[in-house]
This record gives C-alpha cells, sequence and structure tokens, in this order.
C-alpha cells in the first residue's frame, strides 16, 4: 500500500521545467496543465481501487497477533509474587503467551518445584479457555475431570487471562497461597499492577 501511494504521489507532482528534456513539440494538450493533472489522477484512483480489491485476497493469508514483552510478563509476574509475599505467602508464579508457551517464571524462596506446575497448569487452564481458571473449573465441571488428565494442564483457581482490547494475550498463574482463592488474588494485582499499560496498549 505504501508503495501504491508513493507512486501516486510521483504522479500527481509534476516534474519540474529543468527536468522536462523532451524535444518534441509539444502539444495544446499536454501544454494543458488541467488536462494533464486530470489524466495523473485518473491514474491514480485506479491504482488505488486495485489496491482496495486486491486487500481482501491478501488479508486472508497472514494473521496479525498481539504478544506481550519479556518486560510485561516478568512485571505481572514479579508483582503477583510481591503481593503474595505481602500476605505472609511464599507462591509460584507463571506467565504464559498467547499459545501457552511459559514466558517468565517466578518461585519465592520458600516455594518447591511442584508449586511451579500447578501454577503453569492453571495458567495453561486460562489459555485453553479464554476465562479465569476458576471459572473454567465451575463452568465446566462436568468434565474437569478429563481435562486435568491434559499434559500441563490444571482447572483450579489461581489462574486469570491478561487481556489487551478484549484479546487474550496471555495468563497469569499462581500457586502456594493456603488456597485457590487466594493465588487469584494474587494474580490479580499482578494484573493490576500493568493494567494502565495493558489499557493503552497498541
Amino acid at each position: 500500500m505504501i508503495r501504491i501511494l508513493k507512486l501516486a504521489c510521483l504522479l500527481i507532482t509534476p516534474l519540474p521545467p529543468c527536468l522536462n528534456v523532451s524535444t518534441r513539440p509539444v502539444t495544446r494538450a499536454v501544454r494543458n496543465p488541467g488536462v494533464q493533472h486530470m489524466k495523473r489522477m485518473f491514474v491514480v484512483v485506479l491504482l488505488l481501487l486495485g489496491q482496495c480489491f486486491l486487500q481482501p485476497a491478501l488479508a486472508n493469508d497472514v494473521v496479525t497477533v498481539k504478544l506481550m514483552t519479556l518486560e510485561l510478563a516478568r512485571d505481572i509476574a514479579s508483582a503477583a509474587v510481591d503481593a503474595c509475599r505481602k500476605d505472609g505467602y511464599q507462591v509460584s508464579v507463571v506467565v504464559v503467551d498467547r499459545s501457552g508457551r511459559m514466558q517468565v517464571m517466578m518461585r519465592d524462596v520458600f516455594a518447591n518445584q511442584y508449586m511451579t506446575q500447578l501454577a503453569q497448569g492453571k495458567a495453561n487452564a486460562v489459555i485453553l479457555s479464554g476465562t479465569g481458571s476458576g471459572e473454567l473449573r465451575v463452568n465446566r465441571a462436568d468434565i474437569a475431570d478429563e481435562l486435568n488428565l491434559l499434559d500441563d494442564l490444571l482447572v483450579l483457581d489461581g489462574g486469570l487471562p491478561i487481556r489487551v482490547a478484549g484479546s487474550v494475550i496471555g495468563a497469569v498463574g499462581v500457586s502456594g497461597a493456603p488456597g485457590g482463592d487466594k493465588d487469584a488474588a494474587c494474580a490479580q494485582r499482578g494484573i493490576e499492577a500493568v493494567q494502565e499499560r495493558l489499557d493503552f496498549a497498541d
């Protein structure tokens, strides 16, 4: 599209007299700047119309997505750890991207490796459902046992989606507090710490 617009600008802009080196007799129609300008505008319109018809066909071949930066994921995890620490809990926090791949993991001093596995499973449950892991547990209690059989997935409270303009760009899972509701509260505070950045993300 940018290349089309550049070409259009070249067509619209008349050549300076010093570059017009043609030695052929100039007809009256060519000397008429109004007619010449109309011809160029006609070509520009055709180029732009062609681009408009071509764009929908090309748009189906490429998908644009929003991805979290490492810095954003790190800040969410750090804020969630700090929130639980202030409440007296040692937790593990895992932030995954929109495809469920771990992007950041933080484990407080006394949180063990199994808490990290649980946190990742909760975050992946969010990616699966597009909702909080606690909501998934309530809304799909009929298949919760089957979902828990999936690798790296756990349907328990403590995982929340990270959204930008309504789209899920990742998830945060917390484990180690005495209760999934407390894990979820720490995850929520982690997201709230960067909420303004999420609201104004491009």
